[in-house]
């Protein structure tokens, strides 16, 4: 047997399914947040330098270029005016400048606190500012007629300073190179950190679902996939198998559960299997019983016959020879002798038939209770005839059983209909049918005197009278009679309380469909 867990388990076998289900999930989610934390972070820093690189590092390269650009420009207008004296030459220089500022003031905001790049400007500026103002604004201020002679006379030094402003712009252009360089090394190795750190997130996720799957399966299904199991095969009678209990400790209590019921099952399996062996060993004794008291009955009442016959019959004689010749009491004591013998004759032949009621008669065949019905009739016609009874019927239909016992019963049922009329209407007996359900509903109604309430149930027990047998006479066995006949054609039959015309007797029958088949049973005639 399994035991019960105990209701303050220590350590992780006391958790329950709830339990278990909560902590994995609440891991679940810090694993889950850290990682994506993470990968929040890996996307973040991927960004950051992307941007850095692509709004800041790169325009300000292509800024730095573009202030050459333009200084560039400046000097060839400067040495174009100056050899020639032609204004014309002084279009790039004054374009130079205007693109120049334009430059400088994109070129500022790009740099923001980088003090190296801030200081390769301002070094790009202060030359560039010398240069102007010792060479290029004074030439191209000049006259025509005077800018070659100013030209002339500051080549040496306006060359000089303008390759110092070269020096300085390809220093400055050079530092911000490495700094985009950096700046995409740096980028390339963020977004192959954030790689990783996606293939990282992914395997945990895969590793996390892999172990939720299988704590889910080892912890939950597992455990209630074998317990159904152990349950389906109890419920399909392998009540011997017991309940394994495992997983959580509220699949563990639910699997002790089902274990105790089983016991209980088994228990009552084998008080159940004692108690109908009892009762088929009763039942059995019983059975015999009753077949050998069917038998001494019959025996009884057949053996009784001869002797009585002679009883009977020297009674009659003795009547016959001696009436009159004695005095009245002689006589009135030789009729009680008489009435007597005759009464125990009837009686005997009574409680025979009675007995033969399923022994004698068992031949199940379809009986047409309408040839039924008319052969009885016939054998009340005298009764019929002196009694002025009226009797109708429904249509009556075709059923199984055997056709001795069922007359028998038709006759005790008419026949006590006429026998206990109303003395003061004439005698009307109506027998209707009735099919509901697979089965035949006979009503036997009458307008005779009726029976109490109080006695419609007693009316069916053998030898229970309700009148003395002055005013009718009989042995209370016919109506017995007509129960055992019914229910042993599979039927029944009572009496209606709410008739109060008469008397209406119900009487069931089984439809030729539902007919149940005879029990095949050794009888003795």
């Amino acid at each position: 047997m399994t035991g019960k867990p105990s209701s303050t388990p220590g350590g992780f076998a006391g958790w329950t399914t709830r339990r278990w289900l909560r902590v994995g999930v609440a891991g679940t989610l810090v694993v889950l947040a850290v990682l994506g934390s993470l990968g929040g972070w890996a996307m973040w820093r991927t960004t950051q330098i992307t941007d850095s690189l692509v709004d800041r590092h790169s325009p300000a390269l292509i800024e730095a270029i573009r202030v050459e650009e333009s200084l560039v420009n400046q000097e060839t207008g400067i040495r174009g005016y100056g050899l020639s004296g032609d204004r014309d030459y002084l279009r790039p220089y004054t374009q130079g400048v205007a693109d120049e500022k334009v430059a400088l003031g994109r070129l500022r905001p790009l740099i923001g606190a980088d003090a190296e790049a801030r200081a390769d400007l301002a070094e790009v500026e202060e030359r560039a500012t010398a240069w102007q103002e010792r060479t290029a604004r004074p030439i191209a201020a000049a006259s025509p007629a005077e800018a070659p002679r100013i030209s002339e006379a500051r080549t040496e030094a306006g060359k000089a300073d303008f390759d110092a402003l070269r020096r300085s712009m390809t220093g400055q252009q050079a530092h911000l190179e490495d700094e985009r360089t950096a700046a995409t090394r740096e980028l390339r190795q963020a977004t192959t950190l954030r790689n990783w750190m996606f293939s990282v997130i992914a395997i945990v996720i895969l590793l996390v679902a892999a172990l939720v799957f299988e704590g889910l399966r080892r912890g939950v299904t597992g455990p209630l996939s074998r317990l159904g199991e152990s349950a389906r095969d109890v419920a399909q009678g392998r009540f011997e198998r017991s309940i394994e209990s495992s997983g959580p400790a509220d699949l563990r209590r639910l699997a002790a559960d089902v274990e105790s019921m089983r016991l209980r099952m088994v228990e009552e399996l084998r008080l159940s299997e004692e108690t109908r062996a009892l009762l088929d060993e009763q039942a059995e004794d019983l059975k015999r019983s009753n077949t050998e008291l069917e038998q001494f009955a019959y025996v009884a009442s057949h053996d009784l016959q001869e002797p009585l016959r002679k009883v009977s019959s020297f009674t009659q004689l003795l009547q016959r020879r001696y009436g009159g010749q004695l005095d009245d009491k002689a006589d009135q004591y030789i009729g009680f002798a008489v009435d007597g013998a005759n009464r125990m004759q009837i009686l005997i032949n009574d409680l025979l038939a009675f007995s033969r009621v399923g022994r004698v008669h068992n031949e199940h065949q379809t009986v047409n209770l309408e040839k039924v019905f008319g052969r009885v009739l016939g054998d009340l016609s005298l009764s019929v005839e002196e009694t002025g009874a009226e009797i109708t019927h429904d249509p009556l239909p075709t059923v199984v059983g055997d056709p001795t016992q069922l007359g028998m019963l038709w006759q005790n049922l008419l026949s006590n209909a006429i026998k206990f009329r109303s003395p003061d209407r004439t005698p009307h007996v109506h027998v209707s049918a009735l099919c509901d359900d697979g089965m035949w509903e006979f009503a036997v109604a009458d307008n005779g005197i009726g029976i109490a309430r109080e006695f419609q149930e007693k009316v069916f027990v053998l030898f229970q009278r309700l009148h003395t047998k002055d005013a009718y006479p009989g042995t209370g066995i016919g109506l017995a009679m007509c129960r055992k006949v019914a229910e042993f054609h599979g039927g029944g039959i009572r009496i209606d309380p709410d008739y109060v015309l008469g008397t209406r007797i119900v009487l069931t029958l089984p439809a030729l469909a539902a007919v149940p088949t005879a029990p095949d049973e050794e009888r003795q005639p």
